[in-house]
């Protein structure tokens, strides 16, 4: 495919340029002359008409003049599929425009010395001539030509492609560099920060032209760029022709957005190893520190150079005149954004170990913020610090370009503010902020070890789809199981109940699976209200441990078994219960009973087994100890049974029950695995393809002659209908997000008349976070949580149902969370629903529980449970047939009658005492 411009597209050139070369024309004579906003300390800014920023930096001493462009894109600003992309236009626009189709030789005809870069925030265009008036005109001309009228052709971009691939390639080799690119991609998770400005190799190989063409028109704009003029120049001249060239290109009608990405806070040491070809080791650490505006910065920027400095420095001192090292670098850029503080060392290969060496860095790093640096060092650096900014005020170039830098962090005059701050920066402000950021949560690490060869994992790229299934032919399909009605009379129908053996009830429904597949589910009940007291930890880890190996089989055994025959086996339970679930392939259920009999039957109870499982739980609850939503849900239910402490339903708080782990005896498991299990009780179910002739011989062999010393009572759940209504919250330090939750108790059973008007009305509440009223509200309307729901369950011998209403919200919005809930409870309860929620509601319920019953999980937990509670489909046909007739009036009057908001006990939990400033709002959605 030619690569030549068409006709077309020369014509279609050649007409942009005529109409902006016309506008200009027409707009010269019009247009408003340049206004001046301000003057310090000799640099003066003045503003086009169409938001171009300009700075004029007299300086007659030195013959010369320096105009920089500089657009305000970097690589903080690309998005999916960009990455590169600034940078590479960056190159695109040394390539022309209609009017000035060869920069590099018409810049080098005026022997200029001329250069662009890009970093993360910016990207510049700079040119050096000896100082006339006819070479300011001429790059002032060229700017603004190649600022909107590039070419950016594809046959360009080509070439160029393989140029800024070339660079990519040249940083790939220094060991260095990729070391600290690792390291900020390791400390930037979401912010472009993390991203390399040269970019990713296969985004620059494929950036396709229009894509590229719409990231220049986008960022390219004058109301988006800053020119610079510094040197021996007249003022009155550089401004008619900023204004002839620049002025007439239109102020463009778009906004740009605003990056608003803030990478969140690290909360753990980071770490990075890198092995490639070289010869020398590197070990390095990063920090997260403040963006350049923030008043901290210049603090931040001492103590870097108090660390790195040469001969000075406490690193240098440290390490390189001990010979640990061979050599060091490091400090921090201001940045738009957060950014990292670095250091780096050099270690050689026959040189101490590199655990030793970072342990050394870390610690000469870090105990700045703990012991301090003395004035003299931080005069010291201050005295380095100022004269460089002196020395750089005397160049022209050097001020042009150090201007564009603090512009891209917000304003060029953050160059005089950051003095100011240096020069105030005393040893107390550097141990400040060593102790605030110079911590371990907040470092990564990065280790380069060299290596002979390379030891790098190359990704294959993405085959072509197409030619990889052309000739695929497939193998046998799969079996498609029977064409199966889910609805309650047709699975009672085919269901087969019974008594398997002793206690032990059953519920068979064998059907034709997709796959073959069978499930299965054995509970075995035990013990009772009185017994089972002070067992209540050994109760926990029992069904687990019974899994952790058997007499035949060790753990690792036992899990290679169940891989072999394809079997997944889960073991479950608590107070009273322990449950065992099989999913299998058909021909695969007799292997598969074999291993669950000697799980059941044979189970070693090993002591090392229990002494991880106990750590596992411990220590999973201790990491929850300060999570919102445990402490909140742990503490409404506490508020909402209070059961005695001598009780065994007690629930204890979270630091109770990880004392309880602590204190648990493998005696007491064994005991109750001995004395306690047996087949006095309980439920089998199995769904899917399998033959009951065969498989019931199985099981009943597997579970004859097990017997319990302790026989099986129900242990009761009680309503407690005395509970006043309360708000509770609870302060969690350092938690970005909230939780809510509310509950009631209500003293009635699943099979009261009213349940499944209390049932619809709940679900009308808040059944959908998307879709119901408080859906509607709180997160669509109001914008206040991601996650907000309301439901009511009950038990089905018991009196004993509840409500619970829950969401999350940011800290500061938790009130008005609060409030939103408040008046939409409190407008169900007084006001009821519509005909037109009602009818929605009923059938979206319904339409639920059928969906869920095409499942044969969800078909073995509705078994399972008809089994405990001696109930048929039939029951819950009732229960569907109720919440279909039911009327709107009759959810209202079932909801005054048994909801009381006031005795609504709220939780709320997180860190509301935070001063943390708000987050910017969301971009409006369109």
């Amino acid at each position: 495919m030619s690569h030549l411009p068409t006709h077309r597209s020369i014509l279609h050139q050649f007409s942009c340029a005529l109409v902006i070369l016309l506008a200009g024309i027409a707009a010269t004579a019009t247009a408003a002359e340049p206004k001046k906003v301000v003057t310090i300390e000799g640099i003066t800014e003045y503003r086009l008409d169409n938001g171009l920023q300009v700075l004029l930096y007299p300086d007659a001493s030195s013959p010369k003049v320096t105009v920089n462009l500089t657009v305000f894109v970097g690589s903080r600003h690309e998005g999916y599929g960009e990455a590169g992309m600034a940078h590479l236009l960056e190159h695109m626009l040394f390539k022309g425009t209609p009017t000035h189709q060869k920069i590099p030789k018409l810049l080098q005809e005026r022997g200029a010395s001329f250069n662009g870069t890009t970093s993360l925030d910016r990207t510049n265009y700079y040119e050096t001539f000896t100082a006339s008036d006819d070479n300011l005109e001429f790059a002032l001309k060229l700017e603004a030509d190649r600022m909107v009228n590039s070419s950016i052709r594809a046959e360009d971009l080509q070439t160029e492609m393989t140029v800024v691939r070339n660079e990519f390639e040249r940083g790939e080799n220094s060991p260095s560099r990729i070391l600290r690119q690792r390291m900020r991609a390791m400390a930037f998770e979401w912010h472009n920060y993390g991203k390399s400005t040269i970019g990713n190799r296969s985004d620059i190989e494929r950036v396709p032209i229009p894509s590229l063409r719409t990231f220049y028109r986008k960022y390219y704009q004058p109301d988006n760029a800053m020119v610079v003029i510094a040197g021996k120049f007249d003022t009155k001249k550089a401004l008619q022709y900023v204004q002839k060239y620049f002025g007439p290109i239109p102020k463009p009608k778009r906004e740009l957005p605003n990056t608003y990405t803030i990478e969140p806070a690290q909360d753990g040491e980071r770490s990075v190893t890198l092995k490639r070809v070289g010869d020398i080791n590197l070990v390095a650490v990063c920090y997260h520190i403040p963006a350049g505006p923030h008043p901290d910065y210049a603090a931040v920027d001492a103590l870097g150079y108090i660390l790195a400095i040469e001969p000075s420095g406490r690193l240098y001192k440290s390490m390189i005149e001990t010979r640990k090292v061979t050599a060091m670098y490091g400090g921090s850029s201001p940045q738009h954004d957060p950014g990292l503080l670095t250091m780096l060392v050099e270690v050689p290969k026959d040189g101490e170990p590199l655990d030793e060496i970072r342990k050394l860095l870390l610690a000469e790093v870090e105990k700045i913020g703990q012991h301090g640096v003395t004035e003299e060092e931080v005069e010291r650096v201050k005295r380095q610090i100022l004269q460089q900014r002196e020395r750089s005020l005397a160049n022209s170039t050097a001020i042009a370009l150090g201007l564009s830098e603090w512009a891209a962090q917000g304003d060029w005059r953050l160059f005089f503010l950051y003095r100011d701050r240096i020069e105030k920066v005393t040893a107390a402000d550097v141990k400040r902020v060593a102790a605030s950021y110079l911590r371990p949560n907040n470092r990564i690490v990065g280790i380069f070890i060299p290596s002979k060869k390379s030891e790098r994992i190359a990704i294959p790229s993405t085959p072509n789809p197409k030619k990889l299934v052309e000739n695929y032919k497939g193998r046998k399909t799969i079996a498609a199981g029977e064409v199966f009605d889910p609805s309650l009379d047709n699975i009672e129908k085919r269901t087969t109940r019974g008594v398997l053996i002793d206690g032990i009830k059953m519920a068979l429904l064998p059907k034709k699976s997709r796959g073959e597949q069978v499930r299965l589910s054995l509970t075995i009940r035990y013990g009772d209200i009185e017994s089972l007291n002070g067992l209540q930890g050994a109760s926990q880890l029992l069904p687990t441990l019974m899994m952790r190996g058997t007499k035949s089989l060790s753990h690792e055994e036992l899990a290679d078994q169940l891989d072999q025959h394809q079997t997944v086996m889960t073991a479950s339970g608590g107070l009273g219960s322990v449950s065992i679930s099989l999913q299998t392939k058909r021909e695969e259920l007799p292997a598969a009973l074999e291993l669950m009999r000697q799980v059941l039957r044979e189970p070693t109870l090993p002591a090392d087994q229990f002494e991880v499982l106990r750590r596992e739980r411990s220590a999973a609850l201790e990491g929850r100890q300060t999570d919102p939503q445990t402490i909140a849900r742990q503490t409404l239910q506490r508020k909402l049974f209070p059961y005695p402490k001598n009780d065994v339903r007690h629930i204890l708080p979270i630091a109770g029950v990880i004392e309880r782990y602590q204190n648990v005896k493998l005696e007491d498991v064994k005991r109750l695995y001995k004395d306690f299990l047996g087949t006095g009780a309980g439920e089998l179910v199995i769904v899917g393809d399998f033959d009951p002739d065969q498989t019931l011989p199985i099981l009943k062999k597997s579970l004859e002659s097990w017997k319990a010393d302790y026989a099986y009572t129900r242990i009761p759940s009680q309503a407690f209908g005395k509970v006043p209504g309360s708000t509770q919250t609870i302060q969690i330090p350092d938690k970005a997000n909230a939780v809510y939750y509310a509950g009631q108790v209500i003293s009635m059973s699943q099979q009261h008349r009213d349940y499944p008007a209390l049932k619809l009305g709940f679900y009308i509440l808040g059944g959908g976070s998307l879709s119901s009223r408080l859906g509607d509200r709180v997160r669509q309307k109001e914008g206040l949580s991601y996650g907000v729901g309301a439901g009511y369950s009950g038990n089905w011998f018991d009196k004993v149902s509840r409500l619970t209403v829950a969401a999350i919200s940011n800290p500061q919005n938790s009130s008005q969370l609060m409030k939103s809930i408040e008046e939409e409870v409190n407008l169900l309860i007084a006001q009821g629903i519509t005909e037109e929620e009602l009818a929605q509601a009923k059938k979206g319920y319904l339409q639920s529980l059928a969906v869920q019953r095409t499942s044969d999980g969800s078909i073995l937990g509705l078994l399972a449970s008809s089994l405990y509670e001696k109930s048929t489909m039939m029951d819950q046909g009732k229960y569907e047939s109720a919440v279909g007739q039911l009327t709107a009036s009759q959810v209202g009057v079932a909801l005054k009658k048994h909801i009381n908001p006031k005795r609504l006990v709220i939780i709320t939990a997180g860190d509301f005492n935070s001063t943390k400033k708000s987050l910017p709002k969301s971009p409006k959605k369109e």
